[in-house]
């Protein structure tokens, strides 16, 4: 178990991605700096799994910072264990592809929503189901995440709580 502060830095783009680690308390951010703003990609939290999974598994750099938004408390595993757990735990390799698999349908949603979805229809579908997270992340990293300007965000939710 480890603990990270609230600023500090899980993994850094351009490195080297050695470690997957669940979330026991906390929220994290995964983004990404463009020339001009910082694109947030993903707010982690308890209970989910954070990591680059292209440079854990393949040895890509990292694509994505991640950062803690708050004191996090977290299980880490290092690559080599990670690659050792197969031989440990008979039922690994199925629990590894459902992972995997969770982490492509997560994906897949977030692009379909992105697709077919107004940004009234997005908000309304983060916040019904993500409701705890407006009280605990600064709302600039939710209006990135679900793709809009934190103007657009602010006239959305302003005309959500009327």
């Amino acid at each position: 178990m480890s603990t990270i502060q609230k600023g500090d830095f899980f993994l850094k783009t351009g490195r080297k991605c050695d470690k997957l680690s669940f979330i026991k308390s906390g929220y994290l951010r995964i983004y990404s700096i463009t020339e001009d703003k910082e694109v947030t990609q993903w707010i982690s939290t308890q209970g989910y799994f954070v990591t680059d999974l292209s440079s854990l598994l393949f040895g890509n750099p990292v694509c994505w910072t991640i950062q803690a938004l708050t004191d996090s408390v977290l299980y880490i595993i290092n690559r080599e264990d990670y690659n050792k757990i197969g031989n440990l735990v008979p039922q690994w390799h199925e629990l590894e592809k459902l992972f995997i698999g969770k982490c492509f349908s997560i994906l897949e949603d977030r692009i379909f929503s992105h697709l077919s979805m107004t940004a009234e229809e997005r908000y309304e579908y983060f916040f019904k189901n993500n409701r705890d997270l407006f009280n605990q992340v600064p709302l600039q990293y939710i209006a990135s995440m679900l793709g809009m300007t934190p103007e657009t965000f602010s006239r959305i939710r302003k005309k959500q709580l009327l």
